[in-house]
């Protein structure tokens, strides 16, 4: 079993919280940030950019990702310049197609070429992972983050076809590959094994790391007690 310490994989914390952000960067294993609109609509986050700007004062090191919102491709590009411009820490968030199923890989190649780090999101196969690393190809850092918790969602298994994606980003040093959508703290486990450079979790996942190499026997024992407890409290009779 791995200590944290030993994981090759980078430990980002997924979430909208900024209260829960600034807890997470006090663990010097979380190595960055990842957000979304759903996350932040989640959280009651009414004004984007004033929670955006809030969240990068408080965590000015670390990357951190703000995603575009816009589903049309000029203002998403826009947005993208607008956003770039909070902080040096800043990776935007591009969707891999807008809502239309058309592809962004032209507008992620300007965006690219013009120096603004991008993390190109919501992708879930190989030959998305090509064209998107493929419009990447420079200098300018990247993150390609492939939803592997949702392809399990579908009954696959995500671990080969995440083992394939880290080969074709290898080339390319400006890209790192990242699991997205973990479902479970195993997930961690398998994205070092596979080589992947990112795994984002939300806090209820990272917050199972404390369990690492936690004996089975006891925690068997906790599980019995903490049934017994609940039906107690519950004042069940038959």
């Amino acid at each position: 079993m791995k200590k944290i310490e030993d994981l090759r994989v980078k430990l980002f914390a997924d979430g909208a919280d900024k209260a829960g952000i600034v807890e997470m960067a006090r663990l010097p294993y979380i190595a960055g940030f990842t957000t979304n609109p759903t996350l932040m609509r989640k959280a009651g986050v009414a004004d984007y950019v004033a929670f955006a700007r809030d969240v990068l004062r408080a965590v000015p090191l670390r990357p951190i990702s703000f995603e575009v919102f816009s589903d049309d491709f000029p203002e998403m590009e826009r947005q993208a310049r607008e956003i770039a411009g909070w902080g040096e820490n800043v990776y935007v968030k591009i969707p891999v197609t807008n809502t239309l199923g058309q592809p962004s890989y032209e507008l992620i190649q300007r965006l690219t070429e013009a120096g603004i780090k991008l993390n190109v999101t919501a992708l879930l196969t190989l030959d998305q992972v090509r064209e998107v690393s493929a419009a990447l190809s420079g200098r300018t850092p990247a993150v390609i983050s492939v939803f592997a918790g949702r392809i399990a969602d579908t009954g696959r298994d995500p671990v080969p076809l995440m083992a394939e994606a880290v080969e074709l980003v290898r080339p390319h040093p400006n890209q790192e590959l990242l699991w997205a959508s973990p479902r479970e703290l195993l997930n961690v486990f398998q994205a070092d094994a596979v080589g992947c450079h990112i795994i984002t979790a939300t806090r209820d996942v990272l917050e199972k790391l404390t369990l690492l190499g936690k004996d089975l026997a006891a925690y068997s024992l906790e599980t019995v007690k903490m049934f017994h407890e609940d039906a107690r409290r519950a004042g069940y009779k038959l």
